[in-house]
């Protein structure tokens, strides 16, 4: 009996025996950073590392900026007046792009004063300027876009011929520039340059002040008057509208360590009423960077504008002599301190 009994059990154990040391005690384990897919080992480490997350679909930079010029004398035998001229900027720029969609605006702010010994406030910048381009292409390789480019621009206050004070030659919205059309724009990856081509843009010009609009300020049609009694048969234009060909380019570039050019010109011209005579808007700024704070520009803006007559006292009496178009030149130099943000 004991026999048999000694038979069963080794009959009975034979199978746990016969399991091999991998069936008892299972694969080895893997390390915490692999984990098997389809039984194939992935190392998620190396492709946490190498991972590159897909670009924001929105990007956007902000600069405040405020310059600062002073001159000050105290028993200075050549003679001078103490001044200070200041300058406040402010740029805001958005853009959103994702696959063959990209959409770009930046809103510009400037204003600046004198103030002189002797002499009241003066204003000598004053700017607001707001710009928006939506565009689409076909396919990720074209660096062509369909575009739809809107542009607004106008001042904060009032502008003076100094030293008269009394009539102001400018003011909110006298003039404002509103342009919008379609075309294609050039736009390369990873290039900070841009090249509109428009075959069909509409230009509004808003001369919202009567007065200035009656003598036909900035190329809108003048009041018309009665030639014996000189009473006023018809208010001047206050909103004149054109049609014509817009193209724009604008680029940014490093000249050398530091030193930083910016370019936007602006060319257009009317099918109807003048076409051939070109408006242009040229801004060419210079940026030298001292330090992440403290930056240096160097700037200069030209306009010409066909609609816009200057005029000539040639009389005693006081009468005006529109002479036409001329070229407008401003030129800046200003040293302060800029924030980026």
């Amino acid at each position: 009996m004991k026999y048999w009994n000694v038979v069963l059990l080794f009959m009975f154990c034979s199978p746990l025996i016969a399991q091999t040391d991998k069936e008892i005690l299972g694969d080895p384990a893997l390390p915490q950073h692999k984990m098997v897919i389809e039984k194939d080992t992935v190392d998620m480490e190396e492709i946490l590392i190498n991972f590159t997350p897909a670009p924001p679909k929105w990007s956007k930079s902000n600069k405040l900026g405020f310059d600062l010029s002073e001159i000050a004398f105290v028993n200075w035998n050549a003679g001078g007046n103490n001044a200070i001229t200041t300058l406040l900027r402010a740029e805001f720029k958005r853009k959103y792009k994702h696959r063959n969609v990209q959409w770009a605006n930046d809103l510009v702010l400037r204003y600046g004063i004198n103030v002189q010994e002797g002499q009241k406030i003066r204003k000598t910048d004053d700017a607001i300027q707001l710009n928006s381009t939506f565009g689409a292409r076909h396919d990720a390789f074209s660096q062509w876009y369909l575009s739809a480019k809107g542009n607004f621009s106008t001042q904060f206050s009032n502008g003076y011929k100094y030293p008269d004070r009394d009539t102001p030659i400018s003011r909110f919205m006298a003039p404002g520039y509103f342009f919008l059309g379609v075309g294609a724009e050039y736009s390369p990856e990873g290039k900070d340059f841009t090249l509109y081509l428009s075959p069909l843009t509409q230009k509004s010009t808003f001369v919202l002040d009567q007065r200035l609009a009656d003598a036909g300020s900035f190329g809108v049609r003048p009041a018309a008057y009665d030639v014996v009694t000189g009473e006023k048969i018809r208010d001047g234009q206050m909103i004149f509208t054109e049609v014509g060909i817009l193209i724009t380019n604008a680029f940014q570039t490093k000249i050398m360590e530091n030193m930083f050019l910016s370019n936007k010109l602006s060319l257009y011209t009317d099918y109807l009423n003048s076409f051939g005579n070109i408006d242009v808007n040229w801004i060419v700024d210079v940026e030298l960077k001292v330090n992440e704070y403290v930056k240096a520009t160097l700037g200069t803006h030209i306009i010409y504008d066909n609609d816009i007559k200057f005029s000539s006292v040639e009389s005693p009496t006081g009468e005006v002599t529109p002479i036409g178009p001329r070229i407008q030149l401003k030129q800046l130099l200003g040293v302060g301190l800029t924030y980026d943000f």
